[in-house]
């Protein structure tokens, strides 16, 4: 009989049971992790466990799923409407990250904008780290590029990362979803179209890291 994965398995075949059998750490919730984590839900990730510490404001309407529920913390509505979502509500800060294990993780998301943090994140978990960069001022997806941290370009926050990950003394490397696409706008502004399509390309990495096909 068919079920929910079934046009999910006809494309993975026998792999899909290594995604059953996944958790994924996704940190940060927003217009990029939002649609990360729908996407992993659906494609059948067995456990996603999430990470924020922020309220839905109206201005999160534009590009974040969930963000309806105006005034409630992010990760405990998510949890609500995805039965295989564990949340963890807390400021992701250095000091977080160096105490959190990531050992039971598969894969870890870094979705978040705090530059201190990311660095932290980098440090402690690059063998299994999938990175964001800047995906706010700007309005074409097809400019989305995936590259190693160090070869990506024409993204201001990759260009800022690269910088404190040198001074860091940083010497690992991972997969950095990126736009070499000028900025539109000097406020901050954002359109779903492509923090979505950040997202989208973040769970398709997920996946593929995941059933060992990247």
């Amino acid at each position: 009989m068919d079920d929910r994965f079934t046009r999910v398995r006809r494309v993975l075949g026998e792999d899909f049971e290594k995604l059953q059998n996944a958790h994924v750490l996704l940190l940060g919730v927003g217009g990029v992790g939002s649609v990360c984590l729908d996407a992993l839900f659906r494609t059948g990730i067995g456990c996603i466990t999430i990470v924020d510490d922020d309220v839905y404001d109206i201005t999160n309407q534009n590009r974040q799923l969930g963000s309806e529920a105006v005034g409630e913390v992010k990760v405990t509505h998510l949890a609500s409407l995805y039965p295989n979502v564990r949340p963890i509500h807390v400021l992701i800060t250095p000091a977080w990250v160096e105490a959190f294990d990531f050992s039971p993780y598969d894969v870890v998301i870094d979705a978040i904008d705090d530059m201190p943090a990311k660095v932290a994140i980098a440090h402690q978990t690059s063998e299994k780290l999938l990175s964001s960069s800047g995906s706010a001022k700007k309005l074409d997806p097809t400019r989305i590029r995936t590259a190693s941290i160090w070869k990506t370009h024409g993204d201001a926050l990759a260009k800022k990362m690269r910088y404190e990950l040198k001074k860091s003394g940083f010497k690992g490397d991972f997969l950095t979803v990126y736009s070499d696409e000028e900025p539109t706008c000097k406020e901050l502004g954002s359109l779903m179209c492509v923090t979505g399509a950040f997202g989208f390309t973040l769970a398709s990495l997920a996946i593929r890291k995941i059933m060992g096909r990247m």
